[in-house]
């Protein structure tokens, strides 16, 4: 069973009811753009993870079944119990490292690039994690823990901490000293110097006070969100390659070749001392913080905003199919996918090229739809195609009829 599939309508529901108490306390945690940014990533990674998921599982059964020590039973309770607490122990360590590496912050660094924290940000997941979180997990596939509990507990563990994600909920008394709770895990989201890299668990905090890495939040010191090296870009797909850039730029810049190898596992920020010294990074002052934005039109906004929601719909459609999807398809889904969410990001930065890209993705839906058809992941019907005209037809409309803000096109 695909719990994070189930969980869809949830988390929009609460992202609504998160809304409404936005407005009844007179505040906005919300941006338009910064929404859609955040759950653009989490859609494109849902989607790419048909295609990458078979990675982790793979080597994990095959350690369980090849070097298990145990063989723990999927009917005990203690197992479930014991699986539960173990794997959230690996997850500290995925989630510690993924900050304090290079390579693996690459990945991770995508979850921390809004600016807002808010429920949506909990779904702002990266699309290349799974080329290193495997190893992290492997001492349980040695302790026995079966592939069926693994991956019930993982996504009950990662259901736990969408909730956390919000700034209505204040500090919540002894479950502080335990638990991830919306408090500490504000912590983790911040930039300002003393919460950085603080309050790794996923739901126990417990871990956290052992290994030395607990910060509580400060009533003298709001939490500032994002990331040192601001992303400044609502483009989901930049958004999961950002910082393997700047890393690739400072490899092929440094004269030696042991620095063009060794900065992928450096410790996060390291850089070639000939590279730092002619290529200097100012980090932001957090006393004049301004958060990314381009302004837009009503208009644009209702445009985009309708766009993606039929993205999301056919997204969590592919998620459905999962396993029932050959490679192929799932290859032509996540491609349509990740072109859609790319022109959508395009259009909520106002670039020049935005409408061109617009007009390009919806002569492309028709080609999709066609190797749709032809890949057999979803049945032949005329009733798709005028579907697909009307929405078509609708859309290049609503797109002529949309104006840029006067402010883009004086930039």
């Amino acid at each position: 069973m695909d719990y994070i599939l189930y969980a869809v309508p949830f988390f929009f529901v609460l992202i609504a009811l998160e809304l409404l108490a936005d407005r009844w306390r007179g505040v906005s945690t919300y941006r338009f753009s910064d929404s859609i940014n955040s759950l653009s990533a989490g859609v494109l990674s849902t989607t790419l993870g048909l295609l990458t998921k078979v990675v982790g599982l793979i080597t994990y059964t095959l350690a369980w079944e090849y070097i298990g020590i145990f063989e723990l039973s999927a009917d005990s309770l203690w197992v479930w119990l014991f699986a539960f607490v173990f794997y959230d122990f690996c997850y500290y360590w995925n989630h510690r490292m993924g900050h304090e590496r290079n390579v693996l912050w690459a990945a991770h660094s995508v979850h921390h690039q809004s600016e807002d924290y808010n429920l949506s940000t909990a779904l702002r997941q990266t699309s290349s994690g799974f080329l290193f979180s495997w190893i992290f997990y492997l001492p349980m596939a040695v302790v026995g823990v079966p592939p069926l509990v693994f991956l019930t507990v993982a996504a009950m563990n990662l259901l736990y901490q969408f909730w956390v994600h919000t700034r209505h909920i204040p500090k919540l008394g002894w479950l502080e000293w335990v638990l991830i709770t919306p408090s500490n895990h504000r912590v983790h989201h911040a930039q300002n110097p003393r919460y950085m890299d603080r309050n790794y668990g996923g739901v126990f905090i417990v871990w956290d006070r052992v290994f030395g890495t607990f910060q509580e939040e400060l009533d003298d010191e709001p939490a500032i969100f994002g990331v040192t090296t601001p992303l400044a870009s609502w483009n989901p797909l930049w958004a999961n390659i950002q910082f393997y850039v700047v890393l690739w730029r400072d490899a092929v810049r440094a004269a030696s070749w042991w620095d063009k190898v060794r900065i992928w596992f450096m410790p996060t920020g390291w850089r070639p001392a000939d590279v730092a010294a002619k290529y200097p990074v100012e980090k932001p002052d957090l006393s004049r913080f301004v958060k990314f934005d381009v302004p837009l039109t009503l208009a644009q906004k209702v445009y985009a905003g309708v766009q993606f929601a039929l993205y999301v719909v056919l997204g969590s459609a592919l998620l459905g199919l999962g396993d029932a999807l050959t490679l192929e398809q799932a290859l032509v889904g996540s491609v349509w996918m990740a072109f859609g969410l790319y022109c959508i990001g395009i259009w909520l930065e106002n670039r020049p090229l935005a409408k061109t890209l617009e007009l390009l993705r919806l002569l492309f839906n028709a080609g999709f739809l066609w190797l749709a058809i032809v890949t057999q992941i979803i049945p032949h019907s005329a009733l798709l195609w005028w579907a697909l005209l009307s929405y078509s037809l609708i859309s290049l409309i609503a797109l002529y009829w949309t104006p840029r803000p006067v402010e883009a096109r004086t930039a």
